[in-house]
């Protein structure tokens, strides 16, 4: 398995990819915009990087994760956005490789933390993050407005 930054030529494939995340969430498996997605990804100012797992040809997953400021005083933290498996490719690693690497980018950014959210209606998400060995923070709560 390797795990890459996302180029832009996988444009087409992460906007075919967010559409199997919406029917993960129990959506329509409809790709998303790819333009769309090339803008937020490899325009002039990108929001967020995209990490692609691929065993040779074959697409195993991803993970997207953007920089907070301030964290800690004025550290910086990296935001796990999305973790995602392909279900033929789940329970065998993929995750916490792609965790790995998120962590590592984190490091070599000087982050002083990595930090995200989980769905509290994802079971296998909370497992895994369980299993991690991570405690779930309680002393935040979510909020989200559309603009």
């Amino acid at each position: 398995m390797q795990i890459e930054k996302a180029a832009e030529a996988d444009a087409k494939l992460l906007a075919g990819l967010l559409g199997e995340v919406e029917s993960y969430y129990g959506g329509t498996d409809t790709p998303a915009d790819e333009d769309q997605v090339r803008a937020a990804l490899f325009g002039p100012q990108p929001v967020a990087t995209v990490l692609i797992a691929r065993d040779g040809d074959d697409v195993l997953g991803f993970a997207s994760y953007s920089f907070l400021w301030p964290a800690a005083g004025a550290d910086t933290s990296i935001y796990l956005k999305e973790l995602f498996v392909r279900a033929p490719h789940r329970r065998r690693g993929v995750a916490g490789e792609l965790m790995n690497a998120v962590r590592y980018a984190g490091r070599a950014a000087g982050c002083s933390r990595l930090e995200w959210t989980a769905d509290a209606d994802n079971p296998p998400a909370l497992d895994f993050y369980e299993a991690l060995g991570v405690a779930t923070h309680q002393g935040k709560v979510f909020y989200r407005q559309a603009l």
